[in-house]
């Protein structure tokens, strides 16, 4: 990183916990936003620090344009601190990984159904994989929705884990397979191998799911059962692979041999 990697201006004062738009100058920023001469490539889960400000990204979108001009980048950032509105030189780091669980649920996304599995995903992973940001997402059981969403937290919010829950089975509304399949780079059957063990370990009917899992971009996109006890049933063997896989999905030059001694 440079010694800089962000300038930005803070219009207005914040607390710490609360949230301000970062856009770039002359794009049309409100009162208090925040602005910056240049954006870099930033992810869910990078911080930004410098002087006594310090925040997190929660958030990247676009800022509509008007009059003729194109959309612009727009990121949402948390302070972690309490900051007052000034000029600060900004570094970039990330600290841990960002973890996104998306519950596929009609019933879920219509206020129907309390969902019990996704929080259940954030939980069991932040105990064993340092997160800087968990976000969660409930959605119908539609193919083009859960396609758009995979794609923009992969590539654009830049998440390094997905995990999905719900959708596995043989039903007529269980569509998450397919849609992870036409979005996915390369596949994980052995993620695949290692749920199915461990769902047949506890029910026969553990070989009825069809989850995928695989990698698109950076990040790590693991399908699951709808059910809690099925979650934890499944990612239970995957959650000491998440830190190497993720590691090596991301550039780690190190020789994997070296672990297995």
């Amino acid at each position: 990183m440079d010694s800089c990697d962000i300038s930005l201006t803070l219009e207005g004062p914040i607390k710490k916990g609360g949230r301000v738009h970062l856009c770039r100058v002359g794009d049309g920023a409100e009162s208090g936003w925040a602005t910056a001469p240049s954006l870099p490539r930033l992810r869910v889960g990078d911080f930004l620090e410098g002087g006594n400000a310090e925040f997190l990204v929660v958030s990247i979108g676009w800022l509509p344009g008007s009059g003729g001009k194109a959309s612009s980048s727009l990121v949402l950032l948390e302070a972690c601190n309490d900051v007052a509105a000034g000029d600060f030189q900004c570094t970039i780091s990330r600290r841990g990984y960002a973890l996104a669980w998306v519950t596929l649920s009609d019933k879920g996304a219509a206020g129907k159904r309390t969902d019990e599995s996704g929080p259940l995903i954030g939980t069991m992973v932040e105990e064993t994989l340092n997160l800087s940001v968990v976000q969660g997402f409930i959605i119908p059981d539609e193919p083009l929705q859960l396609k758009g969403l995979l794609s923009d937290l992969a590539l654009v919010q830049g998440f390094d884990l997905i995990l999905t829950t719900g959708g596995t089975g043989v039903g007529p509304r269980d569509i998450t397979p397919e849609a992870t399949l036409a979005v996915i780079e390369m596949r994980l059957p052995g993620f695949e191998r290692a749920m199915t063990a461990a769902s047949l370990a506890k029910t026969p009917h553990g070989a009825i799911s069809r989850a995928v899992c695989g990698t698109l971009g950076q990040a790590i996109i693991v399908n699951m059962p709808g059910s809690p006890k099925a979650v934890a049933e499944c990612l239970e063997p995957l959650l000491p692979t998440f830190k190497h896989t993720l590691e090596k999905l991301q550039g780690d030059p190190s020789d994997c041999a070296t672990l297995r001694k």
